[in-house]
């Protein structure tokens, strides 16, 4: 089996049209002798910053010393940056092993495992292989039926912002969403839980209380940011003073403080993280595709917030670096999404819109995009041919000095940064 082989088998496994619920993949994991029950997690859902709270995690027990698996969903330029150890992704030759020994494992099941499924499997056989201290586990969808959720008690549970997304599989209220996210808290667990939500509080609480587990909500009032520009922000939380993050949007020092009490309840659980690791770790994390920096001359940020709450958060950051707006927007993001909600915090910030089409079969049309977005604003709109095409003219609107934004899908991130470095290395405009 070659490196293309084995993702062509992986992808070829479709979800639509099977049951809900765990028994495919503990079927399997059964099959493989269960290596997720040798392991031990950090386990993370939520709608938006889980990406980032995992990365940051993640860094912190590798600077403290632990070999640190993490597991992400989706991936920006590479399948093998689903699962990583200690920073690096999977190789290509582990990944092809790793599939042929499970292959005939899945095929020989009635039921047979779907690709998410198949890919989470993966991971929990590479992270046993590679003997982790621990693993920054991140939820696929929801919580409670997600694959990933087929562990036992995770060292803790981490639920970030939640919001309105994925209501046709989770539900069509934050009450409904809250208690699939909160499916991932068991017995007799650990908590943390980023708050900042009156209506999915109380299905936080009860959940909690049902798994006489603890829950700890970060305290915002002890959270004072001291500096911000374009290379980071310092901040304090309690008692840890002029702490350091990399990453730009001014949402990520409230994800920073989830990550502080997730260590805090690691510590309370026999882990030996020091401040020294915790101040390290946050530090040197880096995120792909969360309103990230790709070049200053123009400024172009790529970001994939791809719901209403996730966009808001990005447009308050743009507002705090760029207050005068005049920002060209490139925008593309998936039929099933609320274009209308999505949008409608851009438009004041706006020199003009250049709409794509994501790569994916989900992907809304680059001219149904920019129809919604001719009903919101007098700003100039144009749809892009293409993702290329889409990136030429989002330049050229710049210029040298000027800002793009590139938002609306984390399929398109990976993609959409290619483009811009071939384009601006050539040194095309």
């Amino acid at each position: 089996m070659t490196y293309e082989e084995a993702l062509s088998y992986i992808h070829s496994i479709v979800w639509r049209g099977k049951r809900v619920g765990l028994a495919r993949i503990t079927e399997l994991l059964r099959r493989m002798g269960n290596p997720e029950r040798k392991l031990k997690f950090v386990h993370i859902a939520g709608t938006n910053g889980k990406g980032s709270t995992a990365a940051m995690t993640a860094s912190v027990l590798q600077a403290a010393g632990y070999h640190t698996g993490l597991f992400i969903s989706p991936f920006i330029h590479c399948f093998n940056e689903r699962m990583q150890i200690d920073g690096s992704p999977i190789t290509d030759e582990e990944l092809v092993e790793l599939t042929g020994q499970i292959r005939p494992l899945a095929e020989a099941m009635e039921d047979k495992p779907t690709e998410f499924e198949l890919i989470a499997a993966l991971a929990f056989s590479y992270f046993y292989k590679n003997r982790c201290d621990i693993v920054v586990l991140e939820v696929g969808l929801g919580g409670a039926m997600d694959s990933t959720n087929v562990i036992g008690t995770p060292e803790v549970a981490v639920i970030t912002a939640l919001s309105m997304d994925h209501t046709r599989e989770l539900g069509n209220t934050i009450q409904e969403i809250a208690g699939a996210k909160a499916g991932i808290i068991k017995e007799g667990g650990d908590v943390v839980y980023y708050g900042q939500n009156a209506e999915a509080l109380p299905v936080m609480e009860e959940a909690v209380k049902r798994n006489h587990a603890s829950m700890t909500i970060p305290n915002y009032d002890a959270l004072l940011l001291e500096t911000r520009d374009l290379t980071g922000q310092s901040f304090t939380y309690g008692r840890y003073c002029n702490l350091r993050i990399g990453l730009l949007g001014i949402y990520q020092i409230c994800n920073a403080a989830v990550v502080i009490e997730t260590i805090e309840a690691l510590r309370k659980r026999g882990w030996k993280i020091g401040d020294r690791a915790l101040r390290e770790g946050l530090m040197n994390t880096r995120w792909t595709g969360r309103f990230e920096c790709l070049s200053e001359h123009p400024r172009i940020f790529v970001d994939g917030s791809h719901n209403p709450q996730g966009v808001k958060a990005t447009a308050e950051t743009l507002r705090t670096y760029f207050p005068k707006g005049n920002i060209v927007f490139l925008t593309g993001i998936l039929a099933d999404k609320d274009a209308a909600g999505m949008m409608s915090e851009l438009p004041d910030l706006a020199r003009c819109f250049i709409t794509v089409k994501p790569p994916s079969m989900r992907g809304m049309e680059a001219g149904e995009l920019a129809g919604h977005l001719r009903t919101m604003t007098n700003k100039t709109v144009r749809a892009a041919g293409s993702l290329e095409e889409g990136c030429m003219l989002a330049l050229e609107q710049a210029g040298e000095d000027g800002v793009i934004c590139a938002i609306g899908s984390l399929y398109m991130v990976g993609e959409l940064t290619k483009k811009f470095h071939q384009i601006l290395s050539l040194d095309i405009l």
